[in-house]
């Protein structure tokens, strides 16, 4: 099996890296479960207190690998697609974890970060929210963890208009506590999660959980409007259209 996930544990530090670097570290399926796989296991190890979730590379990740996304089947637990268990799994986990993203940031690789307990990223960050371009809707509860995260009007802007997002505005609008030169991005991040990972690790599970709780049952809701939208959107008229004028190289005419 190719590890496009790669682990380890530095004194309660878990650093885990998309491992993909030649795609962007654009997700197929395998390396959906993958991580939802590590996401698990490091919900239920007690050596690890924190998590840093980075890319290989020069880019954390390019969103889902569309020449492989709805070929794999579906997850023997739920019946659900690996991306969507692996959404609840990141979703749910009940440790600290920080994102530290660097150059691209992609649909799935951006939403993921709004899960973050805390997000750093690099001074060539390019993120975008390409679902309107797509004529999709949002996922990984995305609608309702950016609204949470930077506001309403700030999320609706950024979905709407699915521009690009660079560092500056990331910690200006409150994607990102803070923006570091791409070489201090992961030292800094580490730094951090070092910090955090010298309190014990059920205290810092309930402080978590009461950081949460609030927002539980909109991420559950965010979750159920997002499938439904999805499976109205996805092969539509506007869907086809994009796809085809991105295989195409042109501009797509949603008139």
């Amino acid at each position: 099996m190719t590890d496009y996930v790669l682990t380890e544990n530095r004194d309660g530090v878990l650093l885990v890296t998309l491992n993909r670097p030649e795609k962007k570290n654009a997700i197929n399926d395998a390396m959906w479960v993958q991580i939802r796989e590590t996401f698990r296991a490091a919900e239920a190890d007690d050596n690890v207190v924190c998590l840093v979730l980075t890319g290989a590379g020069d880019n954390f990740c390019a969103g889902v690998d569309l020449s492989s996304f709805g070929g794999g089947d579906p997850d023997t637990e739920s019946g659900e697609h690996p991306f969507d268990s692996c959404a609840r799994a990141v979703a749910d986990f009940g440790k600290p974890w920080i994102g530290a993203a660097r150059g691209v940031a992609v649909g799935g690789g951006a939403t993921i970060l709004f899960h973050a307990d805390i997000c750093y990223v690099g001074s060539t960050l390019r993120m975008r929210l390409p679902f309107a371009n797509l004529g999709l809707v949002p996922e990984f509860a995305s609608s309702y963890m950016l609204q949470a995260n930077i506001g309403a009007q700030n999320a609706a802007e950024l979905f709407y208009t699915a521009e690009w997002i660079d560092a500056e505005r990331a910690v200006s609008t409150g994607i990102a506590a803070r923006s570091y030169a791409d070489d201090e991005l992961l030292p800094q991040a580490m730094a951090k999660a070092a910090e955090i990972a010298q309190w014990p690790v059920n205290a810092l599970k309930e402080i978590k959980q009461t950081l949460r709780l609030p927002h539980r049952a909109h991420i559950e809701a965010a979750f159920a409007a997002e499938n439904e939208g999805m499976a109205r959107q996805a092969g539509s008229p506007e869907n086809i259209e994009a796809i085809m004028a991105f295989m195409e190289k042109r501009t797509p005419n949603f008139r």
